[in-house]
């Protein structure tokens, strides 16, 4: 079998090869550790020891799949990237037959059929956004067997020695719960927090090196307040506040908006006009957990306490509550 043709055949049936994921690579910031333990994980240490298929857990937007990006890049073997949706099905996992000119049936494997046959790395995203029928049909690759099986094409496909996975799951109102036969199999859980203040603007800057220090410094400022209130606003939230002020203060140079204003105008866009509020947030927050502690809001982030600009709002809005 050649692990670098477009083509391969197993067991008589053709199969049309896809293609590595072709995006820039980026640099993985922070959080050493975690990548070390991924790694790790998919070390082999004897010839009757197997890889693990460990699982990535984290709010969206934290780099769970940057992480497996980089560590496949480190191991030097191509990448290949699956997106899990609750439509997702056997054959999307596995093979697909497609018509083709000719009237023929094509059958085309999955990037994860790819990543096997190749030994490349292959990340399921967002896994639990699956069904437990889509997680049956790769119980066998996931544990001491390495296999799949393709019903639609009649094949049992077999993964390269090289071949490793990893899944990201996320935790939201539109995931499903992935069954424990599969947990089992999905093995170590590798979790992801939020970057602390040096690396959350070491990823900003990597990410926006345009951008002026001052919108740098304040969404940073933001994000630390929204991470010590445990509000899931991630690194990603941060890059698309600053490119939307960018952008707005561009937008018109002869009529140019103030930066504040322009990063106000973002963080409600994007994360909507509740975010604009850390105060009410965190008050919701604090309800739930039972913690009296004072947030700090959009406020804190422009103004010292003491200056007489300084937006006092405290009071009305726990009149506006009550």
């Amino acid at each position: 079998m050649d692990t670098n043709a477009r083509l391969t055949e197993i067991d008589g049936v053709t199969l049309h090869l896809g293609e590595p994921d072709a995006t820039d690579h980026q640099d993985w910031i922070g959080q050493d550790e975690v990548l070390r333990q991924l790694l790790a994980c998919w070390l082999v240490v004897d010839r009757r020891d197997r890889p693990l298929s460990p699982r990535l857990i984290g709010p969206p937007g934290i780099g769970k799949t940057t992480l497996a990006m980089a560590a496949a890049r480190l191991r030097k073997r191509p990448l290949f990237i699956t997106q899990c949706t609750a439509d997702t099905r056997p054959e999307d996992l596995i093979v697909t037959p497609v018509l083709a000119e000719s009237g023929r049936i094509a059958y085309h494997a999955s990037p994860l059929v790819t990543a096997m046959i190749r030994g490349g790395v292959c990340v399921l995203d967002e896994g639990n956004r699956m069904n437990e029928k889509s997680w049956a049909s790769l119980a066998p690759l996931l544990d001491h067997r390495r296999y799949v099986e393709s019903i639609v094409a009649g094949i049992t496909i077999r993964a390269h020695e090289d071949f490793r996975v990893c899944v990201t799951m996320n935790e939201d109102e539109s995931t499903y719960e992935v069954p424990d036969y599969i947990l089992s199999r999905l093995q170590p859980t590798l979790a992801l927090g939020f970057p602390g203040r040096d690396d959350e603007m070491a990823i900003l800057q990597y990410h926006l090196p345009f951008a002026e220090p001052e919108l740098l410094a304040i969404t940073v400022e933001f994000l630390q307040q929204a991470h010590a209130l445990k509000l899931d606003f991630s690194p990603r939230d941060g890059i698309n506040i600053i490119r939307y002020a960018i952008k707005r203060i561009a937008q018109d140079p002869s009529h140019p908006l103030s930066r504040d204003v322009a990063w106000r105008e973002a963080v409600e866009r994007v994360l909507g006009e509740e975010a604009a509020d850390l105060d009410r947030l965190a008050r919701r927050k604090r309800s739930a957990l039972g913690d009296q502690q004072a947030p700090l809001g959009l406020g804190d982030l422009f103004f010292d306490p003491s200056d007489p600009l300084y937006p006092d709002s405290r009071e009305d809005m726990d009149a506006e509550d009550d």
